[in-house]
């Protein structure tokens, strides 16, 4: 199996793929990992990432159209102009943002970071409607290239955290400070959290940001134009053969074997774009990943990222960037592993979302339990939470992995619904969280130093 998988791709066109998929949330997870440095300069302090959130979930309007004009006009193609389009807007936003992130005004009596807000405004357009661009997009290349995207996808969040802990974001010294008490006229002590400053400032961040963006046009150019590249598209009149073909003969029905040798999706079998054997999916099993789609990006796109704080920072700022950081490495590292165990069995894949589930279940605990979760007295308290949200991005990435390669044998039609199920799981996921954390206040945050 691992030899068949390196033989159908091109090291180089994976690279360039990666390159691209990279760009399809950079620009966000690149300010998320910056509040540290943002929080601590902004009117907003730390109200700022429930403002984040509220701007990120109206940019949905941006896949919800682009959703629905590809269904209303099915026999159109609008990926190619639409990603040119994401990407200018995604850098331009990048660029200013890197002079004009500062710039505040009043609205409603209140200072607001409005410059700040607007530009994320377009940055989470471009971001969110990449999960139904895309991927659908990637239909062009030969199935063997899924992964490649997905591992992008995941390095779109480890790079901005690794040049971020680079830069020293969210480096906390504990000072005793003193003031004094006009009331009484002592002196008193206690102590606080200091900031200590960045190696680079927040400008040079963005624009490194910006160049990332400038690198996934780029890798988009290549893959659309560079020869190399074209040689892996999806060769358009093998398809429309095919199509021609399977109209005056009967479909036949195989099982899907695994690479475990187990049998268990019903499938109809039919030949691919690029000449292999492919599966198609039986209604009942469409529906069933579609909700598990919408279930796992739910939990590690808006549930677990609203609860981290709560989970980590009570054992340590120390196990709170652990856990992001080795979060963010455990995404590449499980489309590296499906791309070479890859896994169509629908009750294995299900198995793989439960494991993922349950330890989800483990940080809520956790977080519910803050400031004084269990084993907060403990270092295996701060071991456990870092494996724990390790653990969950290995199995629920996996399972998108998984889901997403089975789609694309259901072209593009099939990728754009994951896409768009991959959005809506999220914002509900968001939704329901913001309305639990900042309306209903049922997580109590610790500060460091106290």
């Amino acid at each position: 199996m691992e030899a068949k998988c390196c033989s159908e791709v091109k090291l180089l066109v994976c690279i360039i793929i990666v390159l691209f998929g990279m760009g399809s949330w950079i620009a966000i997870n690149g300010i998320w990992v910056e509040l540290p440095i943002l929080v601590d300069r902004l009117p907003e302090g730390w109200n700022l990432p429930s403002y984040m959130t509220v701007v990120i979930q109206i940019a949905n309007i941006g896949p919800i159209a682009y959703t629905v004009l590809s269904v209303l006009k099915p026999g159109k193609s609008y990926e190619k102009p639409v990603v040119f389009l994401m990407v200018f807007v995604g850098a331009t936003a990048s660029l200013l943002l890197a002079f004009f992130w500062m710039e505040t005004s009043v609205v409603g009596g209140t200072e607001h970071s409005t410059a700040l807000l607007i530009l994320m405004f377009f940055l989470s357009l471009v971001d969110c409607t990449s999960s139904v661009v895309f991927l659908p997009f990637m239909n062009t290349f030969k199935a063997g290239y899924m992964t490649s995207y997905y591992i992008g996808e995941g390095f779109s969040g480890l790079v901005p955290s690794l040049v971020a802990l680079g830069q020293g974001v969210g480096q906390v010294e504990c000072h005793n400070i003193s003031s004094v008490n006009t009331t009484s006229n002592t002196t008193e002590f206690s102590v606080q959290a200091v900031y200590l400053p960045s190696k680079f400032p927040v400008k040079d961040f963005f624009l490194f940001i910006f160049a990332m963006m400038l690198t996934c046009g780029i890798a988009f150019l290549m893959l659309n134009y560079l020869q190399y590249c074209k040689t892996e598209h999806v060769d358009s009149n093998k398809k429309n053969s095919y199509e021609l073909d399977v109209s005056t003969t009967a479909s036949s029905t195989q099982k899907f074997v695994d690479s475990t040798g187990e049998e268990d999706i019903d499938f109809k079998g039919k030949h691919g774009v690029d000449g292999n054997l492919t599966k198609k999916m039986s209604f009942i099993d469409y529906l069933y990943f579609l909700f598990l789609i919408a279930w796992v990006n739910a939990l590690t796109n808006g549930i677990l990222p609203s609860v981290q704080s709560y989970a980590c920072l009570p054992y340590g700022s120390e196990p709170y960037h652990l856990a992001v950081t080795l979060s963010n490495i455990a995404n590449p590292v499980a489309c590296f592993v499906a791309f070479f165990l890859p896994v169509g069995s629908a009750g294995i894949i299900g198995l793989i979302s439960l494991v993922g589930t349950l330890v989800s279940a483990y940080i809520m605990v956790l977080a519910a339990g803050s400031p004084t979760p269990v084993l907060v007295e403990s270092s295996a308290g701060g071991i456990l939470v870092v494996f724990a949200y390790v653990v969950v991005y290995l199995t629920l990435t996996f399972t998108k992995v998984s889901i997403a390669t089975l789609f694309r044998f259901e072209g593009r039609k099939g990728l754009l619904w994951c896409g768009a199920i991959t959005q809506l799981g999220s914002a509900i996921g968001a939704a329901i969280m913001f309305v639990v954390v900042n309306v209903y206040t049922l997580f109590q945050q610790k500060y460091p130093c106290t």
